[in-house]
């Protein structure tokens, strides 16, 4: 399906993923509308809504070309009971709203993407999980198979369906990736715990690609891992890390460590800790080819993309200032 010019719905689209692709959107032309619960004055691509039930908002589904759904409280945070049933909550009623409007639609729009979270998983320690691995066991695995649960619950009525489990990606957001960047640049850029659990990451413009395909290509239906095809343990993506921004070796993080350290900093240290070694063997499989494989050199694109040296001495080791440290020839591909 080709959507250049069309309307496309980005529900819960405020934040840095949907901030993201409205980019990529607009750049060939379509039209992006925002459904968030704090639309800007004077913005009238953003559309109020409350994420639980159907309102005014609805009638922007109507004759669209696609929704993409992207809501969701964030998880950096404690799991307290009242954060646990807003986690929940903000994701289960988002995507049933989603769906009772969408029913009531006379011309609904042809495809809708849900995004979800590797933590579908659970910890994997170092087993190779692709989509056909089972569901995990915790809260994180609990919460994504309530989420799946609700959008699996939503009549097609001849919409195609796409559910994209996402990594860790990064990009031009703050996040989990600008507190580790922080604490890297004060020396405090070892590895976590043991640092042999996997991180899933992606880059944020493999992110968008992917997206983009979801909205397009007609075969892709169902379940898809949205992450790079090299995932990488803890102490190899802070070594990538302490490298790009031109740091020395620093000692490990003990576990007693990062869980005084997760109070401390209002989040939950599982999220540190945890293992996940996911590949995209549906997309691979269907030939999609990232751009950014390496997380070395997708790291050292991001910092030179979105978070230029502030000075020659903040370089990366034997580069210019804001210059890309990739090796000559590597880099966008595809």
């Amino acid at each position: 399906m080709q959507t250049h010019g069309r309307r496309i719905i980005l529900a819960g689209g405020s934040g840095f993923l949907g901030g993201s692709l409205a980019k990529a959107l607009r750049a060939r032309g379509d039209v992006p509308i925002i459904l968030t619960r704090t639309p800007r004055k004077g913005q009238p691509d953003e559309v109020a809504w409350d994420g639980r039930t159907v309102g005014d908002w609805a009638s922007q589904l109507e004759g669209a070309s696609a929704v993409v759904s992207l809501a969701g409280r964030s998880v950096d945070c404690r799991y307290t009971p009242e954060h646990r049933a807003e986690i929940i909550a903000s994701r289960v009623e988002s995507v049933r709203a989603l769906g009772e409007a969408l029913a009531r639609c006379s011309s609904p729009p042809a495809v809708f993407v849900q995004a979800a979270s590797l933590a579908f998983y659970g910890d994997g320690g170092e087993r190779v999980l692709d989509e056909t691995a089972p569901p995990g066991e915790g809260f994180s695995a609990d919460v994504c198979r309530r989420w799946e649960a609700a959008y699996a619950a939503v009549e097609a009525r001849g919409m195609r369906k796409v559910l994209l489990r996402i990594g860790f990606v990064l990009g031009e957001s703050g996040g989990a990736l600008g507190k580790l960047t922080t604490l890297t640049r004060v020396f405090l850029g070892g590895s976590v715990g043991s640092g042999r659990q996997f991180i899933s990451w992606l880059h944020q413009e493999d992110m968008d690609r992917i997206f983009l395909r979801a909205l397009e290509e007609s075969e892709m239906q169902g379940v898809y891992n949205a992450t790079s095809p090299e995932p990488v343990t803890n102490a190899r993506f802070m070594s990538a890390l302490r490298r790009v921004e031109g740091r020395p070796w620093s000692p490990p993080t003990p576990v007693w460590a990062v869980r005084v350290g997760a109070r401390v900093l209002g989040t939950e240290a599982e999220l540190a800790l945890v293992s996940r070694r996911c590949v995209p063997g549906r997309l691979l499989a269907e030939g999609f080819r990232f751009m950014w494989p390496s997380v070395e050199e997708a790291l050292a694109d991001v910092r030179t993309r979105y978070h230029p040296p502030a000075s020659k001495g903040d370089a990366w080791p034997g580069t210019r200032a804001g210059c890309s440290a990739a090796s000559p020839g590597v880099g966008p591909r595809g």
